[in-house]
């Protein structure tokens, strides 16, 4: 059955209302009319206005403005003009200003039927587009993870390969880089993906607490201990802990968090007696935990521990063709959520993501899009939909300088950075990539090895 589509005219509707009357009813459109006086824009938020005739006669000087301000209320609405016989250039003037067709008065009903037949068929082309798009994006889906960067499609494969065998793997890369997705991707692929999948949030647990949230303690092992407690390691018996943001721990727990991963055993606060722990381990982590060694926060024992399998998720900056992708895949889902038609973003929006440098990642990506489809009347959400910070995105205007991030890198951070950019400039050709960064291939696996960056 083929979706209705919903047809606005805008202007004096008498002569044309008669003619449409007139006009069979094969294709699925419903017609709405909407007088010129006032402000007919808001007629476009009543109903997902796919098309409309713009009756320009009667108008005078009103006609282009108003048509215009119809546009920019919503670029994506096929606009036909029509007129009263005019100059032979009334037609390209018309069409040069944005509209999609132009026709002279008296409009008869084969005219309007030819109108609405094309509208149908756009829209119908439009729906099979995004049909197509969405089979397409399935392509991309690892997991739960969505990409279709080529450095990604590594990280994938790293994936899929070290689940078979890890004890401990460490994943690394900024905020809102989807750390978590990656951990449950290697628990789905795991040997032990029918056990439990035990989430520790780091960034939550008082220092105090930290000891006795990770390993349990015994009765009476401190005041108000009244009974037994279990330990999260001891939750995860036979399956994975996931340890978000490992560098949090504070130094007086990294020396029995190291212990339980060199030898499987750990003791509950209060307890003389040592508890073993068939348990593995994914760590994650935004900071520089190389940087906290050397600073002395963080223990270099536990670090290589924790580090002999690494997995590095670049940053949603660095993988621009992701964008589309990620903005389909989220509106889906915000689609159901609000019971929104949510068909896309426009073209301006569009230009606006790709503009826009993401410091917060995927996570701001899902945000901006959440907040924004909450607000949209629209089949399509525009740039009046998205939050202030990123209007100023919009056609025209350029991007506000960022914060100079880099200032606050470590040489690590920035080597690291700078051979990834290479590799990706390079297509991954690792002889072409170390005569770039003029260092031999033994030294440049040797630096991919350090970073987590897959070969």
């Amino acid at each position: 059955m083929k979706p209705q589509i919903h047809f606005l005219v805008v202007g004096r509707t008498d002569a044309l209302a008669r003619s449409l009357r007139q006009v069979p009813a094969a294709p699925p459109v419903q017609v709405r009319f909407c007088p010129a006086s006032g402000s007919p824009e808001d007629c476009l938020l009543r109903d997902p206005v796919r098309a409309g005739i713009f009756d320009a006669d009667g108008l005078g000087r009103r006609a282009v403005p108003l048509f215009l301000r119809l546009k920019k209320a919503d670029p994506l609405i096929s606009w036909f003009v029509v007129d009263s016989p005019g100059s032979p250039d009334a037609g390209l003037a018309w069409v040069s200003r944005g509209a999609a067709d132009y026709l002279t008065k008296p409009v008869e009903a084969p005219s309007l039927e030819g109108i609405l037949d094309r509208v149908s068929r756009q829209s119908l082309l439009r729906r099979e587009t995004l049909r197509l798009e969405k089979e397409l994006e399935k392509r991309y889906v690892f997991q739960g993870m969505i990409s279709k960067n080529p450095f990604m499609f590594e990280v994938f494969s790293r994936l899929d390969s070290l689940a078979k065998h890890f004890s401990t793997v460490l994943i690394t890369g900024e905020t809102g880089t989807g750390k978590d997705l990656a951990a449950r991707a290697i628990h789905g692929l795991s040997p032990v993906r029918r056990q439990k999948f035990v989430v520790c949030d780091c960034t939550s647990i008082p220092d105090s607490l930290f000891e006795s949230e990770l390993f349990g303690y015994v009765r009476g092992a401190f005041t108000g201990a009244g009974r037994d407690k279990t330990g999260l390691f001891e939750e995860a018996e036979g399956g994975i802990i996931f340890l978000d943001e490992v560098g949090e721990v504070p130094p007086a727990v990294q020396s029995k968090l190291l212990r339980v991963l060199e030898n499987r055993e750990f003791r509950p606060v209060g307890s003389s007696r040592s508890r073993t722990a068939d348990v593995r381990v994914i760590a994650a982590s935004n900071r520089n935990l190389r940087g906290a060694v050397q600073a002395g926060t963080f223990r270099s024992d536990l670090f290589h521990r924790l580090s002999r399998v690494e997995v590095f998720l670049p940053p949603l900056r660095e993988r621009p063709e992701d964008i589309p992708l990620l903005t389909g895949h989220l509106l889906e889902r915000f689609r159901k959520k609000f019971g929104k038609t949510l068909l896309g973003v426009s073209r301006d929006v569009q230009k606006a993501f790709l503009t826009h440098d993401w410091p917060g990642n995927i996570r701001e990506l899902e945000n901006v899009l959440e907040s924004s489809a909450m607000v949209c009347a629209k089949d399509f959400i525009d740039i009046g939909d998205l939050p202030e910070y990123l209007r100023r995105l919009g056609p025209g205007r350029t991007r506000p300088a960022s914060p100079a991030r880099e200032d606050l890198l470590t040489l690590d951070d920035m080597e690291r950075r700078h051979i990834f950019a290479v590799l990706q400039k390079t297509g991954r050709n690792l002889f072409r990539a170390s005569g770039v960064l003029g260092i031999s291939r033994t030294t440049l696996y040797a630096k991919m090895k350090k970073y987590g960056i897959p070969r």
